[in-house]
């Protein structure tokens, strides 16, 4: 009954009502206009005082934004630019314009996935937009609104992986930012160097830019930063340095670092940050066979990207939580939860870690005897990384190859040790301690079989005794183990 007397109001009064609800709300109602600043918008939205309604919806969806609710954020913010392109041009509006399209970007990012169409637009948007203002001689008050642009264009090529053009995109920020001499964008700049370095390949490089971004990094001012650059910079630079300790063959330095990654992620509470650290922490702890954990991690990622509607973070974490099957013995359970992931995954335009989610379901279709579509995964996965330039796991994939290669109803002795020296030989060029040992590992237990046990001791001897910390964790307990029985 109510909508059916709504609906006979011509436009006029209906407006004129509309107006007098605000009003009411704004005067008598103080404490609702400011924390629903949603509910004001919609009754001057309806009372057609467009320039009033905008602010207000800009103002809700950057609370929105401020509490993660990411899906209810891009859309109040969406609307908020909808009507601010409808009002008069004046530097004011440009102004705003710029500032509500970055925090939009930030919102779908997170929604979308980052390599989306709709991040990758709405990027594009905000780069349109500071160029006009800057040709009316309107630079934005807040240099880092550029640099949040700049972000999202690097953010788009990362998680569709170009390896290439995320190197050249990160180059670009850091010297713009050391020519502007500007903290933020300098530390932001080492991260994404250091993202970009330790995914091509160069991990040691990598890891030299976080430690010099996290040397700029003070929490207190820099946290809020979330909103306008995906997720907090200090726990980015955590969980990528974890990656880049455990590879080089520090495990606890590693485990330190993803520790502290997920404890700045909860304190802070964003939760777009949180999943991020999750996740990422998740793969340290597979890499570090915390299988439990890991575990539990990828879990509480998908658990929340169903809460905040993130299609990206759920894809990431069902494929996550597919490799602690696989590594676990559930071979079946591995191959589905995987494959799930990756289709959604794709569909956001995403690409990055897929060479490592790729080589563990072709572990999953081993196991169970399947060795078409586990040879079909491996190609997949050499060609994307062919494709990409994505090399971080390089090493790990050939290892995983050749082990494929000796459960084969096939298999000859010189097709997996081609892929373990290969496997060996990327690890020692990229200083990969840790992918070193376990490809020393795969050969040593190859010529164990063979009979050659003194050269098998020979070969992983020495590159076991390097490790000074991580002893009693998973690979290193079990290449003590092989060294043990070999001596024996």
């Amino acid at each position: 009954m109510q909508d059916a007397a709504y609906g006979t109001l011509l436009r006029g009064p209906r407006r004129t009502l509309h107006a007098r609800i605000a009003e009411t709300i704004e005067s008598e109602f103080a404490e609702s206009a400011e924390s629903r600043p949603e509910l004001l918008a919609r009754h001057w939205t309806e009372a057609g005082i467009i320039e009033k309604a905008a602010g207000l919806w800009g103002k809700a969806g950057q609370r929105s934004l401020a509490r993660s609710a990411l899906v209810e954020a891009a859309e109040q913010l969406t609307r908020a630019l909808d009507q601010i392109a409808t009002l008069p041009g004046t530097a004011v509006v440009r102004a705003e314009q710029i500032k509500l399209q970055v925090a939009l970007v930030n919102a779908l990012m997170h929604v979308k996935g980052y390599a989306a169409p709709e991040p990758k637009a709405a990027v594009e948007q905000a780069r349109q937009f500071i160029e006009r203002a800057e040709a009316l001689g309107e630079p934005p008050e807040d240099p880092l609104l550029l640099f949040s642009v700049l972000y999202g264009v690097w953010a788009a090529s990362y998680v569709a992986f170009n390896g290439e053009v995320v190197r050249e995109l990160s180059s670009q920020f850091v010297a713009l930012a050391e020519k502007q001499r500007q903290i933020v964008p300098l530390m932001i700049g080492h991260r994404l160097m250091g993202n970009s370095l330790m995914l091509t390949g160069d991990i040691a490089a990598g890891r030299a830019h976080y430690n010099q971004a996290f040397a700029l990094y003070d929490p207190a001012k820099h946290r809020p930063l979330a909103m306008r650059f995906g997720q907090d910079v200090g726990v980015s630079i955590f969980v990528f340095r974890a990656l880049a300790q455990w590879m080089l063959g520090y495990p606890e330095t590693a485990l330190a670092d993803a520790d502290h990654a997920l404890e700045n992620a909860r304190e802070g509470g964003h939760v777009g940050t949180l999943m991020y650290a999750q996740f990422h922490t998740s793969l340290t702890n597979i890499l570090c066979a915390k299988y439990a954990t890991a575990n539990t991690q990828s879990s509480e990622v998908v658990r929340l990207a169903d809460e905040k509607g993130a299609a990206i973070w759920k894809a990431l974490g069902t494929m996550e939580k597919g490799c602690v099957l696989a590594l676990s013995g559930r071979a079946s359970e591995a191959i589905q939860m995987i494959t799930s992931g990756i289709g959604t995954y794709r569909s956001t335009g995403s690409r990055v870690y897929l060479p490592f989610f790729l080589s563990h379901l072709s572990m999953a279709h081993a196991e169970l005897g399947q060795f078409e579509d586990a040879w079909r995964c491996i190609d997949e996965t050499m060609t994307a990384m062919e494709t990409t330039n994505e090399r971080w796991c390089e090493a790990e994939v050939h290892r995983i190859a050749g082990e494929i290669a000796l459960k084969a109803p096939e298999a000859d002795a010189a097709k997996p040790q081609s892929y373990f020296e290969r496997a060996l030989t990327v690890a020692r060029a990229r200083e990969a301690r840790s992918w070193e040992l376990r490809a020393a590992m795969s050969i040593a237990r190859l010529w164990r079989d063979q009979g050659k046990r003194d050269e098998a001791r020979d070969l992983l001897a020495p590159v076991y005794a390097w490790f000074s910390e991580g002893l009693d964790m998973g690979d290193l307990k079990e290449a003590k183990a092989l060294l043990h029985a070999l001596a024996s």
